[in-house]
């Protein structure tokens, strides 16, 4: 079974462009590229990983795509498509005839509207994916779980990945209500979970494996072993750890699961959400 980084960026920096990039994040101040990450994931024999938008533009799609189609480890994209758009099926169906195009997502989490999610003309672009064979990625904060949960069940036969365990409040230390919305949220079967961004939720400097391991049992309780993907979240991770402690944090909190139930952690259950 390949070790897939289920969820990775890339990007040319520019202050204008990446704005969200504070000064406490300057080691991100940089342009991270597929030979950066090419050399990340031989150190830490991974095969190969998902592309993630970092940018809301069709340019930024057609540009994962570009970099894909050169690096063989790259074996899949999650773009961005504008789903409000009455022209999206137009763009889907162009975008989509390139294989390893595999989901779209949007930045939910910015979103000023609390019922972003809930819009009409956005669970209409939603509606049009599942007819192109692509996943949508739900990057939310915890805060957001009701909304994702009220999503996920007007499109009962469409796949979902949520993102980075929904960014539960590490930093603070609670785990209520998030852990029960994540819960409710796992009963729908067509739902996965990817264990990233977690490192960066919690104290930068000072978060251990102990202090976040109560989260990730929590997503594996919930989604259990069979609908969680590992992720890097790299290079946002650098802030807070490097590429390879991240996966050995990983390998440890699952260490108690079976050999092929931390296979499909590491790798088998993103190929099959997404199907690479």
């Amino acid at each position: 079974m390949p070790v897939i980084d289920s969820h990775h960026h890339f990007w040319r920096y520019a202050a204008a462009e990446y704005g969200w990039i504070s000064d406490a994040m300057a080691v991100l101040r940089r342009d991270f590229l597929p030979g950066d990450l090419e050399r990340e994931i031989r150190a830490a024999g991974v095969d190969g990983v998902v592309s993630v938008q970092a940018r809301q533009t069709v340019a930024e799609t057609e540009w994962l795509l570009s970099m894909a189609e050169a690096s063989p480890f790259i074996r899949g994209v999650v773009g961005w498509v504008p789903l409000a758009d009455p022209g999206v099926d137009e763009i889907l169906a162009r975008l989509a005839r390139h294989p390893k195009l595999r989901a779209v997502r949007h930045v939910v989490q910015d979103e000023p509207d609390p019922g972003f999610l809930l819009r009409e003309e956005i669970n209409r672009g939603i509606g049009r994916l599942q007819g192109h064979g692509l996943a949508y990625d739900i990057l939310i904060f915890e805060r957001q779980l009701p909304q994702a949960l009220a999503l996920v069940d007007r499109h009962p036969g469409q796949v979902f990945v949520l993102d980075h365990i929904a960014k539960p409040r590490i930093r603070d230390g609670a785990i209520s209500p998030w852990r029960e919305r994540m819960r409710e949220l796992a009963r729908r079967p067509n739902v996965w979970c990817k264990l990233s961004g977690v490192v960066t939720e919690a104290d930068w400097e000072g978060w251990t494996p102990a202090g976040i391991r109560p989260y990730l049992d929590a997503a594996l309780e919930a989604f259990g072993s069979k609908r969680v993907m590992w992720g890097s979240d790299w290079p946002v991770c650098l802030v807070a750890c490097d590429y390879g402690r991240w996966r050995r944090t990983v390998e440890e909190a699952t260490a108690g699961l079976t050999a092929s139930e931390r296979e499909g952690i590491l790798g088998g259950n993103a190929v099959a959400a997404y199907r690479l």
